[in-house]
């Protein structure tokens, strides 16, 4: 039978799936004359869980559970992947750009307001093992700190994981590994976050950039209209952001994607990637224009590159 209401169907079936694998968050949807859009995805990182999650709904409100404590077992490291949303947990409120990460314990309430459409990957992490980290045995609420060293290593993680760009398949064994080192980055990134002076719209913006480039190299619509977009900017003043540091938005997209090329072609588990496979996976759409500027970046052909990484 073809339902009457397919748009609050559609809306019911992604909030009953976000429920079964983050736990009883609430929703409210889009007035009825606005389409509804959202998917639910579970993966495992080895042993850790990550929850893939788009959506335009209006709210999602997650309420402490009264009595059951299964349902507080986690603190969510979320992952802005698309899109703006508004965080609100302990009485406060943060505005997350793609590319940023924040902190939610799941034994306090807490609110998403998404401003649009929006793209989030979530990480859940043992509350217990989390709490042990901090001396007030308290999870702080808010962004987590990218501009140190402990924020910068587990931003690098974190791409690599949600991007899909590990070469090799995660074990039980690294998903434990990878669960460790997170926690043991939260806290330094967490405390020194809380206390560290804000930086500037311009600075932030231009972290959350480089951020949302490396967490997509593999994409084709990877430009500077596509950034701005994401980061609700012009693109005049995207451009801006990197030449205050002496760089440009194609500069840093082409190194960032050269790097990740060789990596693989000096990797002896890719092999059997042929060098234009690497090329078109990291977003390049040119052979010949690939293995000039591979050349020039790295003294030798690509294929010369394989040879002398592979064999030594």
């Amino acid at each position: 039978m073809i339902s009457a209401h397919p748009q609050q169907d559609s809306f019911s079936a992604w909030l009953a799936e976000l429920q079964r694998t983050c736990g009883q968050f609430q929703s409210r949807p889009l007035p009825d004359d606005m389409p509804f859009h959202g998917s639910v995805g579970k993966r495992l990182a080895g042993s850790l869980e990550v929850a893939e999650i788009t959506t335009n709904a209006q709210r999602i409100v997650r309420q402490r559970p009264s009595s059951d404590r299964e349902e507080d077992r986690y603190c969510f490291l979320i992952v802005q992947r698309q899109g703006r949303a508004r965080l609100i947990q302990q009485g406060r409120a943060i505005d997350m750009l793609p590319g940023e990460m924040a902190l939610l314990d799941s034994a306090r309430d807490c609110e998403i307001l998404p401003q649009g459409f929006i793209e989030h990957s979530s990480f859940h992490l043992p509350r217990d093992a989390v709490i042990e980290r901090f001396a007030d045995r308290r999870v702080p609420f808010g962004k987590l700190n990218t501009g140190n060293a402990s924020g910068q290593i587990l931003q690098l993680i974190v791409n690599r994981v949600v991007s899909r760009q590990l070469s090799a398949p995660l074990t039980e064994e690294d998903g434990i590994g990878l669960r460790d080192s997170l926690l043991s980055l939260l806290a330094p990134t967490c405390r020194e976050g809380a206390d560290a002076v804000t930086e500037a719209p311009a600075e932030e913006l231009y972290r959350c950039a480089q951020q949302l480039i490396d967490q997509r190299l593999e994409e084709e619509r990877l430009s500077p209209t596509f950034l701005a977009e994401q980061l609700h900017i012009s693109v005049r003043r995207l451009y801006r952001l990197f030449e205050h540091h002496g760089d440009s938005v194609c500069r840093y997209v082409q190194r960032q994607r050269l790097a990740r090329c060789a990596e693989a072609l000096s990797d002896p588990s890719r092999a059997r990637y042929s060098i234009t496979e690497i090329a078109y996976h990291w977003g390049f759409t040119d052979s010949a224009h690939f293995s000039r500027a591979f050349k020039k970046s790295h003294g030798m052909s690509p294929r010369d590159y394989r040879r002398h990484h592979c064999l030594h």
